[in-house]
C-alpha cells in the first residue's frame, strides 16, 4: 500500500514537472515567447531615412502613415527569395480585392548601387501594381534597414560578382505606424491576409 501511494505520488510529481518544462517552453522559446527586445522594428515615427520611389518622388518613414503599410527588404538581382515573397504578396493583394487599396505596400532595396530608380521601376512592374519600390544613397538605405530591425549583407560571388544576403521578412505596420507583425518567407495565404486584416482592423480601430 504504502509502494503504490509513494508511486502515485511521484507521478504526480513526474506530472507537475512536465506542466512546468511545458509551461516554460510556451513562454520562453514557443508560441507564447514574447518577441525579443531589440529584435522589433521602430515605430514608423521614431524612425528617420530618406529615400526615392520608383517614380523619382522621395519618401521617408512618414510616407507609410495614414494607411496600414506592409514593407519587405530585397534586391532586384535576388534570384528566388525576393520574387518568390513578390510573387506571394500579389497574391495576398488579389485575394484582398479592392481592401488592397487601403494598404502601404513597399519593396526597398538593399542593394542601391545596382538598383536605381530606373531599375526599380522595371522591377515592381512586374508585380501586383500597388507595390512600391524605394531606392537611395547606402548611408539611408542603412538607416532604414537599422530602423526596420533588417540585416543585410554583401556576399562574394564567383566571377568578381555579388550577391545579397538579407532578412526575408515582411512586416506589418497600423496606420500610426506601430508596427503589429511579421509574415515569414512562404507562408501561406490562409496565414498572411489575415495578418494583414489585423494590421488593417489596427488601423479602424486607430481611426475610431
Amino acid at each position: 500500500m504504502r509502494r503504490r501511494a509513494l508511486m502515485g505520488y511521484g507521478a504526480a510529481g513526474l506530472g507537475a514537472l512536465g506542466l512546468t518544462l511545458f509551461a516554460g517552453w510556451w513562454q520562453v522559446d514557443g508560441p507564447g515567447a514574447p518577441e525579443p527586445v531589440g529584435q522589433r522594428p521602430l515605430a514608423l515615427p521614431s524612425m528617420d531615412f530618406r529615400l526615392t520611389d520608383h517614380e523619382g518622388q522621395p519618401v521617408g518613414p512618414e510616407t507609410l502613415i495614414g494607411r496600414a503599410s506592409m514593407v519587405f527588404f530585397g534586391f532586384t538581382y535576388c534570384p528566388d527569395v525576393c520574387p518568390t515573397t513578390l510573387s506571394d504578396i500579389t497574391g495576398w493583394l488579389d485575394a484582398m480585392g479592392e481592401d488592397a487599396e487601403r494598404l502601404n505596400v513597399v519593396f526597398i532595396t538593399v542593394d542601391p548601387e545596382r538598383d536605381t530608380v530606373k531599375a526599380m521601376a522595371e522591377y515592381v512592374g512586374y508585380f501586383h501594381p500597388a507595390i512600391r519600390g524605394w531606392t537611395g544613397p547606402e548611408a539611408q538605405i542603412a538607416r532604414a534597414a537599422e530602423g526596420f530591425r533588417v540585416s543585410y549583407e554583401r556576399v562574394p560571388t564567383q566571377g568578381g560578382d555579388y550577391t545579397m544576403n538579407h532578412t526575408a521578412s515582411v512586416f506589418l505596420f497600423d496606420m500610426n505606424g506601430r508596427f503589429v507583425n511579421t509574415i515569414d518567407y512562404h507562408e501561406s495565404r490562409e496565414v498572411a491576409v489575415p495578418k494583414i486584416r489585423r494590421a488593417m482592423n489596427e488601423e479602424a480601430r486607430g481611426a475610431s
